[in-house]
């Protein structure tokens, strides 16, 4: 079922938009018995290295995961705020570990976006997209549950952010506004859909429960992304021509 005017109203306002019970219950069994196969030999010392990019990366690729994305609506829905998109290839899989099995192990996610000044990465490179897909694979009834964290409407501050003040080579990942937020928890149930403008600025909690908390991420990107990664991110809607070709953008009341 393709967006509603208010869903897109939503999204424009908001940059977040949840789709529940979106992906069928077979599909998300399979891909949740893939990744808690692969979870059982999950070692303490990988945990960091996986947190900062994918766990479970030789299954980013597999038919089973894919198919979340691929089988489902969502890619219909990501088509509906882009109006084309470049073919997805690849899953994030996100996994928040259990404290008690992995003390420490895990810290808290601060406010990001992705690509942009990772740690990880050199800060003049970007690894950018248009829209983040995320399949909830497990339950995530609390904020205490792992859950993704981000801030509405958030996208309008970045941009202006991007567009006033940031230039490529800080380090900086978000203003110092932005940087001591909480956010609003994404709480769902598995086969409920995230659609989340790339320019939300997000964290992640910590997991207190005794179950890890899964997450598939796909990474979508509007056909002309990767030529005008810097102006997609001072523009919000560059990459979203659907929602501007009639009105013109939600201007954030903040």
């Amino acid at each position: 079922m393709p967006l509603t005017p208010e869903e897109k109203d939503t999204f424009k306002h908001d940059g977040v938009l949840t789709r529940r019970a979106l992906v069928a219950p077979a599909l998300v069994q399979r891909a949740t018995s893939l990744v808690g196969t692969w979870y059982r030999d999950l070692k303490a010392s990988d945990i960091p290295a996986y947190s900062q990019r994918t766990f479970a990366p030789e299954l980013g690729s597999h038919p089973d995961i894919l198919a979340l994305y691929r089988e489902t609506d969502a890619a219909e829905l990501a088509t509906d705020l882009l109006g084309d998109t470049l073919p997805v290839t690849t899953a994030q899989i996100q996994i928040r570990v259990p404290e008690s099995e992995f003390p420490d192990a895990q810290p808290e996610k601060a406010m990001h976006v992705d690509g942009v000044s990772c740690p990880h990465l050199d800060p003049r490179e970007l690894r950018t997209f248009s829209l983040l897909v995320g399949v909830i694979l497990s339950d995530v009834s609390s904020a205490q549950d792992g859950a993704l964290h981000y801030r509405p409407a958030g996208h309008h501050t970045m941009a202006d952010w991007f567009r006033t003040q940031w230039s490529l080579g800080m380090t900086e990942q978000v203003p110092p506004e932005v940087d001591h937020e909480r956010g609003v928890p994404l709480l769902g149930a598995p086969g409920d859909v995230l659609l989340m403008h790339h320019l939300i600025p997000h964290s992640v909690g910590r997991n207190l429960t005794p179950f890890p908390r899964v997450m598939a991420y796909f990474r979508v990107s509007h056909p002309d992304h990767p030529r005008r990664r810097l102006e997609a991110l001072r523009d919000p809607w560059l990459d979203y021509p659907p929602l501007t070709a009639t009105s013109q953008p939600a201007v954030d009341k903040e």
